[in-house]
């Protein structure tokens, strides 16, 4: 598993910095979502049950509780307030809508909460969502009470709605938070991509030239401080291994021609041994010479890569004309 999600993750410090951003976003979208959601719902519910306590408290002023018992008082366009209200004198069952039964799940609840003292409200599943609100007309269980019932489909669709409106909202936001994080990135990281092709450039050929730190943003400045340095430290080098090149070409030439001045002179006509054994002298001592001389050069190499970078450090035993290195080793 692990193995795949490091296949899987982008290479590019672009990607990855846009897959970061991607990964924040989401989860902040998908808290907010819930959130926007969950207040839309709770709000919903709040306006049904506000419509239906008003609805309730409407038919309570057409109950009439007197000492002859409960009485409800007719008025005009009652057609609408007796629409989906259920009213009880204590336990009994005083009117009820025309849809609903008197065994119906719908009554069966309201009766329920019409059992219970003061406001109360309850949802039922059925095959449509219902809401019901009970409100008691009088100070006791005995009296009488008022419920009124509420589909909530339209409610419950408004807020579909907004859900799957604030999922495709989520999306494009998400999407233009990708791409547009995408593009500050790899313009962000332009400058550092020119800088390090001309860095490439520059320690190739050992150029004078530098970055500075003058314009540039902080981030940016320090990298440019840190190239100047390397850079100078490769020009160093390169000087250096230069230097080291020629007094090698130079001080090797003097033993090297009194090896083959040697040799020509011995294969010129034949020699009695003891001429032989002079030449293999004379040119074991040039050989020695030369090792001397690059072990020399070598050693004075080592300690001057560690000097301070910019600098080349001389050597006491260089110092003078390149005549003193002859002279030191023969």
């Amino acid at each position: 598993m692990t193995a795949l999600l490091s296949r899987l993750a982008p290479r590019t410090l672009r990607g990855r910095l846009s897959l970061v951003a991607l990964t924040t976003a989401v989860f902040l979208m998908v808290i907010l979502t819930i959130v926007f959601n969950t207040v839309v719902r709770q709000h919903l519910q709040r306006q049904a049950d506000d419509e239906l306590r008003t609805r309730a408290a409407a038919v309570a002023a057409t109950v009439d509780i007197s000492h002859a018992g409960v009485r409800l008082l007719e008025t005009s366009n009652d057609e609408l307030l007796d629409t989906n209200v259920w009213i009880y004198a204590g336990t009994r069952l005083l009117e009820r809508p025309p849809s609903a039964t008197a065994t119906s799940l719908v009554t069966r609840a309201a009766g329920q909460l019409a059992a219970r003292a003061g406001q109360h409200c309850a949802t039922l599943d059925g095959r449509g969502p219902v809401r019901l609100c009970s409100q008691t007309i009088g100070g006791g269980t005995g009296d009488a009470a008022v419920v009124t019932a509420l589909e909530l489909s339209p409610y419950r669709s408004s807020a579909d709605t907004l859900l799957l409106a604030s999922l495709a909202l989520d999306a494009v936001m998400l999407a233009c938070t990708y791409v547009l994080t995408r593009l500050a990135v790899g313009r962000a990281l332009r400058p550092v991509r020119t800088m390090t092709d001309q860095a490439t450039q520059w320690s190739a050929v050992a150029s004078t030239e530098r970055f500075g730190g003058a314009g540039r943003p902080t981030e940016l400045a320090r990298l440019g401080t840190s190239l100047d340095a390397l850079l100078d430290r490769i020009r160093a080098v390169l000087r250096h291994e230069q230097q080291l090149t020629r007094e090698l070409s130079h001080e090797l030439r003097t033993p090297l021609s009194r090896i083959i001045a040697e040799l020509d002179w011995w294969q010129a006509r034949p020699r009695l041994g003891a001429d032989t054994r002079t030449t293999h002298a004379a040119i074991a001592d040039a050989a020695q010479s030369m090792r001397t001389i690059c072990d020399t050069l070598l050693d004075d190499a080592r300690d001057s890569v560690s000097a301070v970078a910019g600098t080349a450090a001389s050597c006491p035993r260089c110092a003078g004309s390149p005549s003193a290195w002859t002279s030191q080793v023969t």
